[in-house]
C-alpha cells in the first residue's frame, strides 16, 4: 500500500503522523538526523543530558489530545511536572520578579514596581484572555487557505486591535519599564520581535495562566520518545538518518521522495515539517512551484536567530529557578540590534534553562545540566562568521552568568557544547539560521503565512513552525490539527 509521507520527526511532524495514523492513514515518518525531534533533540555527554531545544510547554491539554484521539492515556507515556514559577525574571538592577499563576502572588509583586499597575495588569490579563478565546482556541488549528477566511477573522482581528505590537499593547495597559518587559518579552520565544509582533500574540500570557508551564520528566526528549512510541503503537513506521533530498512530482502531483540513498518511497501524499524556504527551494526546486515559492518566502522577513550554550557544572545551583529571564541594561534598543543590525550587539539578554531544578535526574548526583540562549541576528541580517564569534560570545556569557547568577561556574564546569547561527542552517536546514522560521508580524499570519496545504501541488502539506499558526510546541502541534484535518479531507 501506498504510504502517506511525512518529512521530518519535530514536534509538528510527529503531532501530524499520530494524527494521521490513529485515523487509519498508513504513514512513514522520516528524519533526516539519528534522532527524533527536530529542534527537540537530545545531547548526552558524561552523565549530563541537555534539551537542545523547546522546554517550556504551556498547552498540555493539546498534547493529551493526539493520545487521547489515539485511545491512550498520556500517563502511560510520559509524566508531565509542574514549574513553579514558571518563569523569574532578573535585571541587573537586582530586581526580580517571579512569574506565576498566583494572581495574588502577581499583583503583589506588581504593587511593588508600580501600585497603579495592579489594576492595568487585570485589565491587560482580561485583553490577553479573550485574544487567547479567538486567536488560539477559535483560529489556532484553523487552516486559512484562500483570503475569505482572513476576511471571515478580520472584524475580530480588527476589534482586539492586532495592529498594535505586543509592546505597543502591554504599554497600553501597565507603566513601569520593567513590568512592560515582563510582559511582553513572551513574544520573542516563538521569534517575534514584540515591538512588531502583532498584539495577537499576548494570547501567550493568557495560555500560560490557563494551563500552567509544564516540564517532562526526563526532559523535552523524553516527551518526544513518548510520542514516538505512541506513534509507533498505532502502526506507524519512522525511518532515522533518512535525509530526503527531493520531493517527486508528475505534473502537478507529488509522486514520492528520493532519499540520499538513493532509494524512492511512493507516497500518496506528503507533508513536509523541514523549513519552509528548505522545502520549496530543494526539495521542489526542480518544480516550477517550488521555484516561485522559494522566490516568494526569501522576500518575507525571517524570526532572529539564537546562540545557544549548553553546560554541565559539577555543582547544583539550588538558587535558580527553573527557568529564568536575566534582563540587560538594554530592552528596546537590544532587539532592534538582533532584528535590524548587521553586527553583534555589546550586551545581551538571556534565557536560562535549570532542568534539574525540576528533574535532578538529568545530571549526575550533585551537578547541574543546564543551557542558555541568547537572541542574534540571522545571518541575512548579519552574515557573522559564528566559527569565530561562538567562542567569544561563550567567554562573555560564562563571564556574565558567573558575576551575576552562578558563582564559581568557571571551575565547576564539566562539558559544554555551543549550537549558531550556523548549525541552524547546516543542521537543520534553516534558511538565514532562523531559529522560528517566518517572523509573526500580522501581514505575515494567518493566510499571510505560508499555507497549510500548497495552492498548486494539492497533495504537498506543511506543519511547523513556518506554517500557520507559527512557531513554539502550542503552535505547532497545532499546525499539525489544521494539517491533518486537510489531508484527511483529501485521504477519504
Amino acid at each position: 500500500m501506498t504510504k502517506t509521507v511525512v518529512i521530518g520527526s519535530g514536534f509538528g511532524g510527529l503531532a501530524l503522523a499520530i494524527r494521521l495514523q490513529a485515523a487509519g492513514v498508513p504513514t512513514l515518518l522520516l528524519e533526516q538526523r539519528d534522532k527524533p525531534g527536530g529542534r527537540a533533540y537530545v545531547y548526552e555527554d558524561q552523565g549530563f543530558t541537555f534539551d537542545a531545544g523547546p522546554t517550556v510547554i504551556t498547552d498540555p491539554s493539546a498534547i493529551e489530545e493526539l493520545f487521547t484521539l489515539a485511545g491512550k492515556n498520556i500517563a502511560d507515556y510520559v509524566d508531565l511536572l509542574p514549574v513553579t514559577p514558571f518563569y523569574r525574571l532578573c535585571w541587573e538592577n537586582g530586581q526580580v520578579f517571579n512569574y506565576d499563576n498566583d494572581q495574588a502572588s502577581l499583583e503583589a509583586q506588581i504593587a511593588r514596581f508600580n501600585p497603579r499597575d495592579v489594576e492595568g495588569y487585570r485589565q491587560f490579563l482580561a485583553y490577553s484572555q479573550a485574544v487567547f478565546k479567538e486567536g488560539y482556541l477559535k483560529l489556532g488549528a484553523v487552516p486559512f487557505l484562500s483570503f475569505r477566511d482572513m476576511l471571515r477573522a478580520g472584524p475580530q482581528l480588527a476589534r482586539l486591535q492586532a495592529w498594535r505590537s505586543v509592546y505597543g499593547m502591554v504599554s497600553k495597559f501597565i507603566q513601569d519599564d520593567h513590568l512592560r518587559q515582563a510582559f511582553s518579552f513572551h513574544s520573542l520565544l516563538v521569534g517575534g520581535n514584540p515591538f512588531a509582533t502583532s498584539s495577537i500574540y499576548t494570547l501567550i500570557h493568557a495560555l500560560e495562566r490557563q494551563w500552567g508551564v509544564w516540564f517532562a520528566r526526563g526532559g523535552t526528549g523524553a516527551l518526544v520518545q513518548g510520542l514516538v512510541k505512541l506513534f509507533t503503537d498505532l502502526g506507524g513506521e519512522i525511518e532515522l538518518n533518512a535525509k530526503v533530498t527531493r520531493l517527486d512530482t508528475q505534473g502537478d502531483k507529488i509522486s514520492g521522495v528520493t532519499l540520499a540513498d538513493g532509494r524512492h518511497i511512493p507516497a500518496r501524499a506528503v507533508a513536509s515539517n523541514a523549513d519552509v524556504v528548505h522545502t520549496y527551494s530543494h526539495l521542489l526546486g526542480h518544480h516550477p512551484r517550488g521555484v516561485a515559492q522559494a522566490a516568494s518566502l526569501r522576500r518575507k522577513r525571517m524570526s532572529n536567530s539564537l546562540f545557544v550554550l549548553y553546560f554541565g557544572l559539577n555543582h547544583h545551583h539550588s538558587q535558580l529557578a527553573h527557568h529564568t529571564v536575566c534582563f540587560g541594561p538594554r530592552y528596546k534598543e537590544l532587539i532592534e540590534d538582533i532584528f535590524k543590525r548587521d553586527s553583534l550587539a555589546d550586551d545581551f539578554s538571556l534565557y536560562l534553562h535549570a532542568p534539574c531544578v525540576t528533574d535532578p535526574s538529568l545530571a549526575p548526583p550533585g551537578c547541574g545540566s543546564y543551557y542558555v540562549l541568547a537572541p542574534v541576528p540571522h545571518l541575512g541580517t548579519a552574515n557573522l562568521n559564528w566559527d569565530v564569534e561562538g567562542p567569544r560570545l561563550r567567554d562573555r556569557i560564562f563571564d556574565y552568568l558567573e558575576q551575576h547568577y552562578m558563582p564559581g561556574l568557571r571551575d565547576q564546569l564539566v562539558t559544554h557544547r555551543m549550537f549558531t547561527p550556523f548549525d541552524f542552517r547546516d543542521q537543520l536546514g534553516a534558511y538565514h539560521g532562523s531559529a522560528f522560521s517566518v517572523e509573526p508580524i500580522l501581514t505575515q499570519s494567518a493566510w499571510f503565512r505560508p499555507h497549510n496545504r500548497d495552492g498548486r501541488i494539492d497533495n504537498l502539506y506543511l506543519v511547523g513552525a513556518g506554517t500557520h499558526p507559527g512557531a513554539g510546541i502550542p503552535g505547532v502541534i497545532g499546525s499539525a490539527k489544521a494539517t491533518a484535518g486537510l489531508m484527511l479531507e483529501g485521504h477519504a
